[in-house]
């Protein structure tokens, strides 16, 4: 077994909030506080949230971490 780690991230809509429950659907972990920034190269606040997940097998950095 392996654990994998993804981080994600969004500007701050409801687009966020789907991206981090289909994650979590598929078995992801949240793994610590969410983080809120203001972007000042597009003017907008932007979340993001660590993610975890447990997998058969080996971690390769060819993974499609969003994928598995």
């Amino acid at each position: 077994m392996s654990k994998i780690y993804r981080f994600l991230t969004e500007d701050d809509t409801s687009a966020f909030c789907h991206k981090v429950s289909l994650a979590l659907s598929k078995g992801w972990v949240l793994e610590g506080s969410p983080t809120y920034a203001f972007d000042h190269s597009t003017g907008k606040m932007r979340c993001g949230q660590a993610v975890t997940k447990e997998i058969a097998g080996e971690y390769t950095p060819e993974m499609k971490l969003g994928e598995q």
